[in-house]
């Protein structure tokens, strides 16, 4: 019988979305929870995230009389998701699992007094397959004074958004030239700010209100946290996952877990060895995930029988890096800036080649699978004028002016004429001439005969809505021309171990890991290969850990 320096009902590995989730209803039945967290910040990736959940039938959509059921939600993810042989981590019976315990899961954290909201407008990524939600099926948390952690409020991990606004206004505001409402949010913001300075209190938004509620809901539950506490090894007796072994103040420390262990330590992004080896052609310099995620969680379940599945998938999030932030640890995304009316994207050789206003997670995947045949990583963002002087470039606020840095650098191209920028990229002046003349016959005609861009609700909402008669499409026309480089960058890796429907840890055979779990992006994704809308990896992490608590019980 192994010795122990501490022992807990449950221990959990990590303290990203699912951790606090599981840990509350376990210590709502009176068990033992410790979160043993590898960096000295509590709240993971999805504290610096945009912290959505995406909740499917949820009681929001209710209360605003949005459109949803059980049956039209299944019917979107098995059009979306589908049954595939090589997604085990989304097979029907998970994905019908998430979809039930979602609403579950909510209605429970509501019930401890997390304040949740949702976007007003937010469309599924697919909106036009069948079961999709136009509306969107969004959850966020409210607004979070910081403050209210007391000595813990250094301990929250900052997320990227340093405005106290939610993530609705904060949506909204990049129409501040076009919009009165955007104006009126400005002014909004502007006060909310005076106000809590004056008050003492310091609001923060989207994934640090979402863990910082959280957190605050874990630490008055009696929750026990451990930071700096780096989980090496799973301790196996009997076939059962009995405990772990961590590095405290540099010493191996050995803890119990009478129930069980739940990994959530991510995935992979900060580990380029595992990159090479399962998502060749990115790398750890485009991601925007927190560094302590470096694989060797789902390494050490490997090690123990683990299957894992879908590693080649990432949530891709694409990038444009200035000169100057190349080393920071948030870069700079840029969904927004080929989805804009008056700007494409190209591959190295000139032409077009998808839907530039598809989601993120496929806008990657995209740019990977061209890349196999004709050089697109990276890709070139082409733009004209009337992109720069009325949308956002790596800002959410358009600007025309720009740091001369970025043109000294070389990142940013200008020119003008559209043969003249060609050759600042190496790309035959004829070829980008083509490209860009076929899809300024298709802004005349209003219709995107190539990819039919602009044709989803979706579409329109990345765009803009103030724009006459598309908001996807605008002919690029006017210059100078501009253009910059874009990249596959991710906001974390898609695939991990494999886990049932009741998120235990499966063997190649399909049997458990006795007493281990597992959830977020250390596991093969519910949503296989796909990115069913905004939340769709934040959410599936907090429902396994949900599920994860309910099955643990189940079993004591």
């Amino acid at each position: 019988m192994s010795t122990y320096d501490e022992t807990f009902d449950f221990v959990v590995v990590g303290s990203g979305g699912g951790s606090m989730c599981a840990a509350l209803v376990l210590r709502q039945a009176g068990k033992s929870v410790l979160i043993l967290e590898k960096t000295d910040l509590i709240g993971g990736t999805t504290a610096r995230s945009g912290g959505v959940m995406w909740i499917p039938n949820n009681r929001f959509m209710k209360r605003d009389g949005v459109e949803d059921s059980r049956e039209k939600s299944i019917a979107y993810m098995d059009s979306v998701v589908g049954d595939h042989n090589d997604t085990p981590g989304a097979t029907k019976a998970r994905r019908d699992a998430y979809v039930d315990n979602s609403t579950e899961m909510v209605d429970f954290l509501v019930d401890q007094g997390i304040k949740l909201n949702r976007v007003s407008y937010w469309p599924d990524y697919y909106d036009n397959q069948p079961g999709g939600s136009e509306e969107g099926r969004t959850v966020v948390a409210e607004l979070f004074n910081v403050n209210e952690l007391g000595e813990w409020k250094s301990k929250l991990r900052p997320n990227f958004i340093p405005m106290m606004g939610t993530l609705d206004e904060f949506l909204k505001l990049r129409f501040i030239k076009k919009s009165w409402e955007a104006k009126k949010i400005a002014v909004r913001l502007g006060l909310r700010t005076i106000g809590a300075k004056l008050t003492g209190k310091h609001y923060v938004t989207a994934g640090a209100a979402l863990q910082g509620r959280m957190f605050q809901a874990a630490l008055k539950a009696r929750v026990e946290f451990r930071i700096n506490s780096a989980v090496q090894e799973l301790v196996v007796e009997d076939g059962r996952v009995k405990g772990v072994v961590a590095m405290i103040n540099s010493k191996p420390y050995r803890v119990a877990a009478k129930l069980g262990v739940l990994v959530n330590a991510g995935g992979f992004a900060h580990n380029q060895e595992m990159r090479d080896k399962y998502i060749p052609g990115t790398s750890v310099k485009w991601t925007n995930v927190t560094e302590g995620d470096t694989g060797e969680m789902i390494l050490e379940m490997m090690r123990h029988g683990a299957a894992i599945a879908q590693m080649e998938e990432m949530v891709g999030n694409q990038m444009s890096i200035p000169p100057g932030m190349e080393n920071d640890a948030v870069k700079p995304v840029v969904q927004g800036v080929t989805a804009a009316p008056h700007a494409i994207l190209v591959d190295q050789t000139g032409v077009r080649y998808m839907n530039e206003s598809g989601s993120y997670m496929t806008y990657c995947q995209g740019m990977l699978e061209r890349n196999k045949t004709v050089p697109a990583v990276p890709s070139w963002a082409i733009m004209d004028s009337q992109y720069i002087k009325n949308y956002g470039l790596i800002t959410p606020f358009p600007s025309t002016k720009k740091p001369q840095a970025w043109y000294d650098s070389g990142y940013l191209k200008k020119a003008d004429t559209i043969e003249e920028l060609a050759g600042m990229l190496n790309i035959g002046p004829s070829a980008l001439r083509a490209t860009v003349d076929r899809f300024n016959g298709f802004v005349e005609n209003n219709k995107d005969e190539d990819f039919n861009r602009g044709e989803r609700a979706y579409d329109r909402w990345l765009g803009d809505p103030y724009h006459p008669n598309n908001a996807s499409l605008g002919s690029i026309s006017k210059g100078p021309f501009y253009a910059v480089e874009v990249v596959p960058g991710d906001v974390g890796t898609y695939g991990g171990v494999v886990t049932d429907d009741n998120a235990r840890v499966l063997r190649e055979d399909g049997t458990a890991i006795e007493g281990l779990y597992a959830t977020g992006i250390s596991t093969a994704s519910v949503m296989g290969r796909a990115y069913a809308g905004a939340g769709a990896s934040v959410g599936p992490s907090f429902v396994w850990g949900y599920v994860t608590a309910k099955h643990v019980l189940a079993s004591a």
